[in-house]
């Protein structure tokens, strides 16, 4: 780094993009902050500005919104100033706009246009997708009863007709005489049901490529009119349901008892064509079906049916101004939610996780609605100039698409309530002032085909590929999180420099900022204690402070040192500490709003104490300590006020190896309470262990447990409740244990056994980096980040709420919009029995001081270094250090010497003491070559290091010398004619270890 122009850095980083993406329900909330005298003129309290609003306007203009907007606004004195609220507005409208050209461009390819010449110029009725078994296909039903199979490029593969009714004349071709009214895939028997005028449902067997009618349920009470399909997709044998509408209104349930045997018990019969089953003998066949009929809630015939089965819900429309869209509870639990609209609904779509109704009827006009409010909607889309006849939520895009009769396409952003995007397709049969039929459910998303849009417009097929959601974004590698309360927001710090804050009760991603550091890994994260600004650092020395509002950067942090920045702890005081592997601490003073290139004050008085890189951190506000942890295990706990030393724990002596400080965590609320401030209130995690420490009497460590159930792992996450009757930790196999530790360590005596055990659970399949827990409505939940490139939301018995990115959203307050995934989110029993075997050997692997050790800090791949196999690494038993001879020498050639004479020990059993020696001798051997390495290459330009594959060379002086390929080595002419048909030794590895690629290569052609 520069001396001379410290800011050189920042100039030379790629600039940061942010993209602000806003909330749809707005579950942001704000405590104000204490009231205190204004700091300047011109800044009014939230009362003061409601009182101003309602005076002015009236009191109608202030809603929720209004106020949520003002409570982001609060400064932390309690007070909101005329400057701040125009930046706010002024920015929020920039990066509105800023994010509808990123979001709104939703088509990836022009539409494809097809003309169903089998339709007679009947409309399609109903679009159905097949896309099980593969390959994608889509089947087209008219009106007329023709049905089309058509592959994913629209290309026709068969076509279909059905049959007549049973009582017609006998022939080679019975006609079709009646008219089609739905149709619906059944994915789990492979089955299609069109509905008919006819009075019967029947059902196709789509299976294979000969599409065969198989049954044919007649005798209906009335007719059909739409249809809905569901059965439990974990167990697809187990019972499902035929859900149907009819024309007077009633809704109809047939249950499939038994799907993986049959759908209904039919008399072996030789003759050929559909199983004849009539309706009103199905009560009969109870081993097999069984049908119920609901309360009739519809006086019209309900044109659209869904079923929501968490809830038990059905959502049902009509055209009925009485009764125009029902949400009923089937077995009549809870009251019904009745929507009465004029001309009543024609088509409607809902999305639970969002709450978002939406409504269109024989108006130009689209409704939206909160599902659980019926008086009146959210807001009203004018935009058509005919009868809205579809509409569709797509959920991950945030937007809404509607279709008119005059096959108008448009797109609209749910959040800003705005036509995006107006599509005038391109049918052959549009003409000027005339409207074509259009069937009953023109649209389909087809989300098996890459995100599909399909249109049809009586005769004609259209398909649009749709922007995959976060296609530009490949699956990001955590660094570390960050949890907001104030906001109820979830920061994610990521490898590749990006930073992304997450809406925790919805799972929405909020704001994304881009390049946040150029290219350098964000290392530390940490907010000031108003919650409106967030501070970054990274592997290089920057740190920035940004708007967390609007992920607007502020300032940049002059940077002692371009070494790694692995901690940084916010003061109430507008002061800034930063600290890592240039093992000082670093001071800043971020008061000032105008300064947006902040010097770095003096640092700490004491220097460098630390004698390694500084790993951890913690602050404890209620007694003013700092703590800090080191790569040699030592701990250091410093007087904020004094800038100096209180105790040291843990310091390196001659012959005592630790291992390094991966966490350090106070526990706040005991630090509160004067009688546990002579307890322990300091946690440290290294090599696996968990260790509690007294920071303030004679006798520091009260306990210790090792955390993972398997050897060689270490723990990462390390977070506590308010209250700190629990203790969670995420450790290196990806897995989450809750401890109870409301009575652990209170006591004088030296704890060696684990505090209860409350749940454990495989919640990644990666190690786990960062853990941050939350409290909401009186329930604890969980966020945990990965290495496997996933952050996830988590109950406290091990549930998965969701994962952050996913297509499906969630409300942390509702348990049925939770993700359904027993692989991921059930118990680990084996792991829990493991632990019981281990339980007795626990005294002796917790006793004393711990011997672990691991790569160097300063030279390894950052990411390596956290999950390296050696940095994990542990004894089978951890006798007293003290008890052995020192293996410190003075000379340091001789010391090496010294050490490399134990790489010949035998790997037979032999004595707790043998093994210890064997591996204090390995231990410091690895000490003194790393020393050894400091002291010839000296200070380590970090900007010269570079990356093998997963692997990181530590020194730039340690390069590997390019290898050139032997000469005159015997080899075969066939061996040496194929190596040089590869390029890379990958590529030929591949080749020898497959035993014959092209012989099981193979694609479904369409």
């Amino acid at each position: 780094m520069s001396k001379d122009d410290p800011w050189r850095v920042y100039e030379e980083e790629i600039a940061s993009k942010t993209i602000l993406k806003q909330s749809v329900n707005g579950h942001s909330h704000r405590r104000t902050g204490a009231r205190s005298p204004r700091s300047s003129a011109g800044t009014l309290r939230l009362d003061e500005i409601r009182s101003v609003l309602t005076t002015a306007l009236s009191e109608a203009c202030w809603t929720s919104h209004v106020e949520e907007m003002f409570k982001k606004m609060v400064a932390s004195n309690g007070y909101v100033s005329w400057e701040k609220l125009c930046t706010y507005i002024l920015q929020q409208q920039k990066h509105n706009g800023d994010s509808s050209e990123i979001n709104h461009d939703v088509f990836s390819s022009e539409p494809l246009i097809r003309h169903c010449l089998y339709n007679k110029q009947e409309p399609i009725t109903r679009i159905v997708e097949v896309n099980h078994p593969p390959p994608l296909r889509y089947v087209t039903v008219s009106k007329g009863g023709n049905l089309i199979v058509w592959n994913s490029h629209l290309h026709a593969m068969k076509t279909l007709e059905l049959s007549g009714d049973p009582g017609e004349k006998s022939g080679l071709h019975r006609q079709f005489k009646s008219w089609t009214t739905d149709a619906v895939y059944m994915p789990n028997m492979h089955k299609m049901a069109v509905a008919t005028m006819s009075r019967d449902i029947r059902i196709f067997d789509v299976s294979s490529s000969v599409c065969s009618e198989e049954f044919r349920l007649f005798g209906l009470s009335h007719v059909a009119t739409t249809l809905c399909y569901w059965y439990d997709v974990k167990a697809p044998g187990e019972r499902c349901v035929l859900i149907w509408g009819d024309e007077k209104g009633s809704v109809n349930l047939l249950w499939f008892l038994q799907p993986h045997k049959g759908l209904f018990e039919t008399p072996f019969s030789d003759q050929s064509g559909p199983k004849l089953v009539f309706f009103p003998d199905i009560c009969r066949q109870t081993l097999m079906v069984s049908y119920m009929q609901p309360p009739k809630m519809h006086n019209e015939l309900i044109n659209r049916i869904i079923y929501e089965p968490h809830a038990n819900l059905l959502v049902t429309s009509s055209e009925s101004a009485t009764s125009s869209l029902v949400i009923m509870d089937i077995n009549q639990r809870r009251n019904n939610y009745i929507w009465k609209i004029d001309k009543g609904v024609r088509c409607f779509d809902i999305s639970w996780p969002l709450n978002l109704l939406v409504t269109a009827g024989l108006e130009s006009s689209i409704r939206m609605w909160n599902r659980y409010v019926t008086s009146r909607p959210v807001a009203v889309l004018h935009g058509h100039a005919t009868t809205v006849v579809d509409v569709l939520v797509h959920q991950a895009l945030a937007k809404i698409f509607s279709y008119s009769k005059d096959a108008v396409l448009k797109i609209w952003d749910i959040q800003s309530q705005y036509c995006v995007k107006t599509v005038p397709l391109r049918f052959p049969n549009i003409q000027t002032g005339y409207s074509p039929e259009q069937g009953s459910f023109p649209l389909l998303l087809s989300r098996a085909g890459g995100h599909t849009l399909l249109v049809s417009c009586r005769e004609y097929l259209a398909l649009i590929r749709l922007r995959p959601v976060g296609s530009k974004d490949g699956p990001k590698t955590f660094s570390c999180t960050l949890y907001i309360p104030d906001l109820k927001q979830v920061v994610a710090a990521c490898v590749d420099s990006s930073l992304v804050v997450w809406d925790v009760t919805t799972g929405r991603k909020h704001i994304e900022v881009k390049n946040a550091h150029g290219h350098e890994e964000i290392t530390a994260l940490a907010a000031d204690p108003g919650q409106q600004r967030l501070i970054t650092a990274a592997a290089n020395g920057t740190i920035k402070v940004w708007n967390l509002l609007n992920g607007q950067p502020l300032h940049n942090l002059e940077a002692v040192s371009d070494t790694e920045v692995t901690g940084v702890i916010c003061l109430h005081d507008n002061k800034l500490l930063a600290l890592g592997w240039s093992q000082v601490v670093a001071q800043y003073n971020i008061g000032d709003l105008q300064d947006t290139h902040v010097r770095a004050g003096e640092l700490w008085k004491c220097g460098r104490l630390h004698s390694d890189d500084i790993l951890a951190v913690d602050h404890c506000p209620s007694l003013r300590l700092l703590a800090t942890g080191s790569y040699d295990g030592e701990i250091i706990i410093w007087m904020v006020e004094t800038q100096r030393p209180v105790t040291r724990i843990q310091r390196p002596q001659t012959g005592r190896v630790c291992p390094p400080i991966d966490r350090l965590l106070f526990l706040q609320k005991r630090a509160q309470d004067r009688r546990c401030r002579g307890r322990a209130i300091l946690l440290s995690s290294q090599g696996g262990y968990v260790c509690w420490w007294n920071v303030s009497g004679s006798k520091r460590k009260h306990g210790q447990f090792y955390v993972p159930h398997r050897d060689n792992e270490c723990v990462k996450g390390l977070s506590t409740n308010v209250d700190n009757s629990l203790l969670i930790t995420g450790d290196g196999s990806g897995s989450i244990q809750i401890w109870n530790i409301s009575q652990y360590a209170l006591s004088d005596e030296l704890v060696n056994k684990q505090p209860p055990l409350q749940h454990a659970w495989k919640a990644h399949t990666g190690a786990i980096v960062s853990m941050e827990v939350l409290e909401q409505s009186g329930q604890l939940f969980l966020v945990s980040m990965s290495v496997d490139h996933t952050a996830r939301v988590w109950t406290s018995d091990g549930g998965c709420v969701g994962s952050f990115g996913q297509g499906q959203l969630w409300e942390l307050s509702n348990p049925h919009t939770y993700q359904v995934s027993r692989e991921i989110n059930s118990p680990a029993r084996e792991e829990e029995k493991d632990r019981t075997e281990m339980s007795k050997s626990e005294l002796t692997k917790s006793n004393s001081d711990l011997t672990v050790w691991g790569q160097s800090s300063r030279g390894s791949a950052r990411v390596n270094r956290i999950f390296s196999k050696d940095f994990c690494q542990q004894t089978a038993s951890v006798p007293n250090p003290e008890e052995h001879p020192s293996l410190h020498t003075s000379n340091r050639e001789s010391r090496a010497e010294l050490l490399s004479s134990s790489d010949s020990f035998s790997p037979v059993l032999q004595s707790k003491e043998t093994i210890w020696d064997h591996m204090s001798l390995d231990l410091e051997k690895k000490m003194a070559i790393r020393q050894d390495r400091r002291l010839v290459f000296g200070d380590i330009d970090s900007t010269k290091l570079y990356r093998i594959g997963n692997e990181c060379t530590p020194f730039q002086a340690l390069k590997t010398v390019e290898m050139s390929q032997p000469e005159d080595i015997p080899t075969r002419p066939e061996v040496l004619s194929r190596s040089q048909g590869y390029s890379r030794a990958t590529d030929l590895s591949s080749a020898l270890l497959s035993s014959d690629s092209s012989g099981h290569s193979g694609t479904f052609s369409d």
